[in-house]
């Protein structure tokens, strides 16, 4: 294993160096079928429940006499998308070859976009935590099809190094891209950071909001690729960058330019060269690692996709789909956080993604914003985050709903809701099924909380005294007794009330 780099503190490295960076995101579009062929692209529990190489047609395996066609809701999703980043449509744009030869690409080349990209010259304005604005500058949307996946075997890592083979699987090869590319990004200085990670949940969530992709990193429908460079203060040339590609979280986003900066600094400030090149980022160390040298335009010997012709978007459809664009992210997070009465600090919690279109849900079913957010960012977040899944994906807002309303009928406490949640979450039904199998409703009788409070009575018998002596706090130590006997189903407030009453008389 390489030694690992010698990291220079950021604080020390921002007084130095200027950091500049520039992102490529690629978007997974969540169409039917594939970019240039029939096959089909299934939702995220489907493509990867499927065979590998079953999800393939001729054309994705670059077989002799196949020819692409263009996925027409591909088209509009990446206008859609383009429009959605402020950005021009072009009258027309077209397709090119970017020849490079690798095992998961069967023809030797992808089909994407070159110098007539379907969108170009946009912004998006990105919000960081404390509220600040940062503008991102949009050179390019770009439409291209996905390469296959290799997975190499019989090493440590499931890298190519120390591997002693690869499988290779087309399942994945012809789906749909998008691929954003920002221009050169200046100023973000100590904040770059925390702006690649809020870059890339502006995108994930204006993707979302077009209903263009499930833009789940952690399953590569949203993938990174982040570019930093240095350039010493005072400096007009800008410095190499590298590019740590394929980075599968917003918190690893962040650590990924962080590290680079600290990294490139002191390889900076030692004498050293950067290297243009890709770089891998390793979750478990939190490092960058070499990956290839950095192919530049010429490298790839673009030139058109001569099968397909030009790609000329009515100007009635591109006003349509203009027309049809959601609320901007920004501006339905910060209508939102006022209608619902939220602070910044209790927004926070619910702020980004696909939490945020949940707890709305919830709201939309009924319940306050105060319990649907205490629900979707405590409990269930805790049992998503220990199943490693999206909360989204445990239960429905109709159902955290009904549940909420069980509490406020009484018939459970928090505490058995909680369990109740568990029932639902495990398939064992609606709130009220889950209660009624389990038998877990708050017991409202006072014939059998009585009975309890005289047995806890019997066996702490110096209680009641102390309470009838004013010692009202006392009283606490019979309540547990009787929550524990009642399997925690008892009503606190009215075992209280019947204690209380009980020491009156």
């Amino acid at each position: 294993m390489a030694a690992a780099a010698k990291l220079m503190d950021f604080d020390r490295a921002l007084e130095l160096f200027e950091p500049v960076l520039g992102f490529e995101v690629h978007v997974e579009l969540n169409t039917n079928t594939k970019m240039f062929s029939d096959a089909p692209n299934p939702a995220n529990e489907a493509y990867h429940a499927a065979e590998p190489n079953t999800l393939i047609a001729p054309v994705d395996l670059g077989l002799p006499g196949s020819l692409p066609v263009v996925n027409e809701t591909a088209v509009r999703s990446s206008i859609s998308l383009g429009l959605a980043l402020g950005c021009s449509i072009a009258e027309s744009s077209r397709f090119a070859r970017k020849n490079y030869f690798y095992p998961d690409l069967g023809k030797n080349y992808q089909i994407s976009q070159y110098d007539e990209p379907i969108a170009f010259e946009g912004s998006v304005e990105v919000e960081l935590e404390d509220g600040t604005m940062v503008t991102i500058p949009i050179e390019r949307a770009h439409m291209e099809e996905d390469a296959g996946k290799l997975t190499h075997m019989g090493g440590a890592t499931g890298r190519i190094q120390g591997a002693e083979y690869s499988l290779v699987d087309y399942n994945r090869a012809g789906v749909p891209l998008v691929e954003i590319v920002t221009k050169t990004i200046f100023g973000t200085e100590h904040r770059a950071p925390e702006v690649a990670k809020a870059y890339v949940a502006a995108i994930r969530d204006i993707v979302r909001g077009l209903g263009i992709s499930e833009a789940r990193l952690e399953r590569g429908n949203l993938r990174c690729d982040a570019n930093v460079s240095l350039r010493p203060r005072g400096q007009e040339r800008l410095g190499t960058r590298t590019e740590t590609k394929n980075v599968n979280s917003m918190r690893s986003v962040e650590r990924a330019v962080r590290y680079e900066i600290q990294r490139q600094a002191q390889i900076l400030a030692d004498g050293g060269t950067i290297i243009q090149e890709t770089r891998h980022w390793h979750e478990d160390t939190g490092t960058t690692s070499p990956g290839r040298p950095k192919s530049d335009a010429d490298d790839y010997r673009y030139f058109p996709e001569p099968d397909l012709l030009p790609v000329q978007p009515a100007p009635e459809l591109i006003e349509e789909l203009r027309a049809a664009l959601p609320e901007q992210p920004v501006a339905r997070r910060r209508r939102l956080m006022a209608e619902w009465g939220f602070t910044p600090l209790e927004f926070q919690d619910v702020r980004n993604g696909g939490l945020l279109d949940v707890v709305e849900a919830t709201i939309a079913a009924g319940a306050t914003p105060a319990t649907a957010r205490k629900w979707w960012t405590g409990e269930i977040s805790r049992l998503a985050n220990a199943q490693e899944k999206d909360a989204a994906e445990l239960i429905t807002p109709e159902n955290v709903t009904a549940l909420q309303k069980l509490v406020d009928e009484g018939t459970l406490t928090d505490k058995l809701a909680r369990q109740v949640l568990e029932g639902v979450i495990a398939g064992e039904g609606t709130p009220q099924q889950v209660v009624d199998a389990r038998g877990l409703a708050v017991v409202s009788d006072d014939g059998a909380l009585v009975a309890a409070i005289d047995e806890a009575l019997a066996a702490q018998p110096d209680v009641m005294a102390k309470i009838q002596d004013g010692k009202v706090q006392a009283a606490g130590a019979i309540i547990g007794a009787v929550m524990k006997a009642m399997k925690g189903q008892a009503d606190a407030a009215r075992v209280r009330e019947l204690i209380l009453e009980r020491a009156a008389q």
